[in-house]
């Protein structure tokens, strides 16, 4: 596969990705490396990494602990107070290798110390190969507030090794799964239809579809880096699917659905607003109910769930003037965006969903 260029990064894949990366770190002559993982991409990918790095530069491995609920300012201190006390300066290097925690705040944490510091990103989860590593978004959570904290800092480069998915649980794969088909939706039916009967891809397939869903990112943040049109359309089913993520995120009652699991309820929800508001067939809206509840399973989200969930749209960062702006597909492949929403028909759309 062809390496990509996307803005100020260049995005390598599978057998081109560790030759790049030695080249870059020694036409740059980095004065130290710092390596950012978690319990699990310690264990599971790290020692593939070193294995591959060559280089004589002086190495520091930096552990944070996994999951959204420690993608917080908190961790990010902790962070940077181990950089300062390991000597980083502004000509040292961070490799961020994990999910869309570790490269969110990885690069956060990066492009701030001592005003900026380079970082390459290594996804090793599908969701954070197709979505989190690209487009330069970086940042924390507020509380249990979704990435309301952060800036937008491209990578050096980004390696995108399929073979660190082999090690992937399957809830974090299908995780992954629902940004590939939230691409699909807003971008047309040729790559939507490549979805339909998922038992029939191999894993050339997939390392195939992953690539087709970065050039579809890439093609987006080139024209909108900074999010004022454009780029909105990446959000489609995420005004609420963040709303219901952050709301089971901070439910003591409930079970933290992973960001995927919450993308596709939003995604199920927008496709109902869209038939109501602004014409999508009632055909397709129910054709991607089924095929979506045929990959996850139906979450339990009770009427008295409501109000809270809605409550927290207002802190989606589309939002402008007191508006909570929602993205809506008047077709396959056709997004309109700037949706203003009467919370009735929220409503319906939850009922729509649990039917």
């Amino acid at each position: 596969m062809d390496s990509i260029t996307s803005n100020t990064s260049i995005i390598h894949f599978n057998n081109t990705c560790f030759d790049a990366l030695n080249q870059h770190i020694e036409a740059h002559n980095f004065s130290k490396i710092f390596i950012l993982v978690d319990e699990n991409t310690h264990l599971h990918c790290l020692p593939k990494l070193l294995e591959y790095l060559e280089t004589d530069k002086t190495i520091e491995i930096i552990e944070i602990e996994s999951g959204e609920i420690n993608k917080t300012i908190d961790t990010c201190v902790g962070v940077w107070n181990t950089l300062s006390d390991l000597d980083a300066d502004k000509k040292s290097v961070m490799i961020n290798i994990g999910g869309g925690v570790i490269t969110d705040l990885g690069g956060f944490a990066a492009c701030t110390f001592k005003r900026g510091m380079a970082y390459i990103n290594i996804p090793t989860t599908l969701l954070s190969m197709v979505d989190a590593s690209v487009g330069g978004k970086t940042g924390v959570d507020l509380g249990h507030l979704k990435n309301q904290i952060g800036v937008i800092s491209n990578p050096d480069l980004v390696l995108i090794d399929t073979q660190f998915l082999d090690t992937l649980p399957k809830n974090q794969m299908r995780s992954g799964l629902a940004e590939m088909l939230k691409h699909g939706l807003i971008t047309g039916e040729g790559y939507w239809n490549k979805f339909q009967d998922l038992s029939k891809l191999s894993l050339d397939d997939l390392d195939n579809l992953i690539y087709e869903s970065v050039i579809i990112k890439r093609n987006v943040v080139e024209e909108d880096p900074l999010e004022h049109g454009l780029r909105k359309t990446l959000n489609f089913g995420h005004t609420l699917g963040h709303a219901i993520e952050s709301y089971f995120l901070s439910s003591p009652n409930k079970t933290a659905l992973l960001h995927g699991e919450a993308i596709i309820i939003g995604m199920i929800l927008a496709t109902y607003i869209s038939t109501e508001l602004v014409g999508f067939p009632k055909e397709s809206r129910d054709s991607i109910k089924t095929l979506f509840l045929s990959y996850y399973d139906k979450v339990i989200i009770e009427e008295s769930d409501y109000p809270a969930i809605i409550e927290l749209l207002k802190y989606d960062k589309k939002n402008n003037h007191g508006n909570i702006n929602f993205v809506l597909l008047e077709a396959i492949g056709a997004c309109k965006m700037d949706c203003l929403v009467d919370n009735k028909v929220i409503i319906e759309a939850f009922e729509f969903y649990n039917k």
